[in-house]
């Protein structure tokens, strides 16, 4: 998929590589779940189902933060306080702690919300704002709402797709 270029664009893309994603997730047997044998976002790291939901949720999350706070004119720690972009890694693990022991249809409820959240934040955007000009570094709102959005989506189906045909699962 093209990189979106319009509110437009955008929530297509969300919405598409949302649903895509769901459908394969509820697929899943939920018993393996919490199984820590999908490759993890850190090198040499393992993780489960329910760390890659985790993981989806935190970042919707943050840009909720980064949308909320720059709302309100309050500086933004990108990509979270105490985070740097090249531990991304470590801020994976940060997430996948956040929701530890959350039972997995818990979990798929949580980004469907949060899911809702985002869309109706950009529903809510013009053309002009999410796309006119930068809004981090050299990236456009919106930009850096699908870098954060759809595209770990699509991310998050390819890992998910290998791994259950790798144990059978689909």
């Amino acid at each position: 998929m093209a990189i979106p270029q319009s509110k437009q664009e955008l929530l297509e893309a969300i919405h598409s590589n949302y649903q895509k994603l769901a459908a394969d997730l509820a697929t899943l047997p939920p018993e393996r779940a919490c199984e820590a044998t999908l490759e993890g976002h850190a090198k040499g790291t393992w993780m489960s189902v329910c760390d890659l939901v985790a993981y989806l949720i935190g970042w919707n999350l943050l840009v909720m933060k980064w949308c909320d706070a720059r709302a309100r004119g309050v500086p933004v720690d990108f990509p979270e306080t105490g985070y740097k972009w090249n531990e991304l890694g470590r801020l994976a693990q940060k997430f996948y702690a956040d929701h530890g022991g959350t039972p997995y249809a818990d979990l798929l409820r949580q980004l469907a919300a949060v899911h809702h959240r985002v869309v109706a934040l950009v529903e809510r955007e013009t053309d002009a704002a999410l796309y006119a000009a930068p809004w981090y570094e050299k990236y456009s709102k919106g930009r850096m709402i699908q870098l954060n959005t759809a595209s770990p989506y699509n991310n998050a189906r390819v890992r998910l797709r290998r791994w259950k045909k790798l144990y059978g699962l689909g």
